[in-house]
């Protein structure tokens, strides 16, 4: 839903609708892990969620950040299908000159040129 959105939009979707989620999901590990023995596997997986909890929530705060990364896969896909193809560029600088045109390329596609 706040995907495409403005930024500011994006973070008032997240705070609302979010932040409530993420707090109660915040309150069920920390219930969870008193029951549990600490050398379990999932007491390990709530000590490592609850230790990175600031940096799994900070998109909360910011409309600027998106939750994942499928642009940038998206970007590099055509590059890693092709990079058999690329092992035949000719030389270090011609390999060299193929990156630089891929990033103009790259960078002309996102701004819509």
């Amino acid at each position: 839903q706040a995907r495409g959105q403005p930024p500011d939009a994006r973070q008032h979707i997240r705070a609302t609708q979010a932040k409530p989620i993420l707090e109660r999901f915040h309150t069920w590990l920390q219930a969870t892990l008193r029951t549990l023995s600490k050398g379990s596997p999932l007491s390990k997986a709530i000590h490592y969620a609850l230790k990175q909890w600031d940096a799994l929530v900070a998109y909360v705060d910011n409309g600027y950040a998106e939750l994942d990364n499928n642009s940038a896969e998206r970007s590099l896909r055509p590059i890693a299908l092709g990079r058999k193809n690329y092992l035949f560029a000719g030389s270090v600088a011609g390999g060299q000159r193929a990156a630089v045109l891929y990033s103009i390329l790259g960078t002309a596609k996102l701004n819509s040129i």
